[in-house]
């Protein structure tokens, strides 16, 4: 994963997808971020209990082992998948990059 720099981002700057945003690009990044919703969840949910699941208590190596799988389940419960929201995710970005024309744009195409 590669981390980038926020600061060029100002307020209000939302990159659509381009012409370059292939249909494959749009879903695995759906599922990419259907991937973090998910382990964003399993881990609200062990933290919110107050004693450790399946054995790992309060020591850092078994929150980390536990971090890294409720990762790895996020992972692969997207790329399966999922909760379906990355299919939605990606139905709405690919509606994006090739809006339907609407009845205001027809008309003002056609009287010019």
């Amino acid at each position: 994963m590669t981390l980038t720099s926020t600061a060029s981002l100002t307020a209000g700057a939302v990159n659509l997808p381009t012409k370059a945003d292939t249909p494959e690009k749009i879903a695995d990044a759906a599922k990419q971020f259907e991937s973090l919703l998910i382990g964003q969840l399993l881990k609200t949910s062990r933290e919110a209990g107050e004693s450790g699941w399946m054995g790992t208590d309060s020591d850092d190596a078994g929150q980390i082992g536990m971090e890294m799988a409720e990762q790895q389940f996020a992972r692969m419960l997207a790329a399966n998948g999922g909760l379906g929201m990355a299919k939605m995710i990606g139905e709405g970005l690919t509606r994006s990059s090739n809006p339907q024309p609407t009845a205001e744009s027809t008309a003002a195409e056609s009287a010019g």
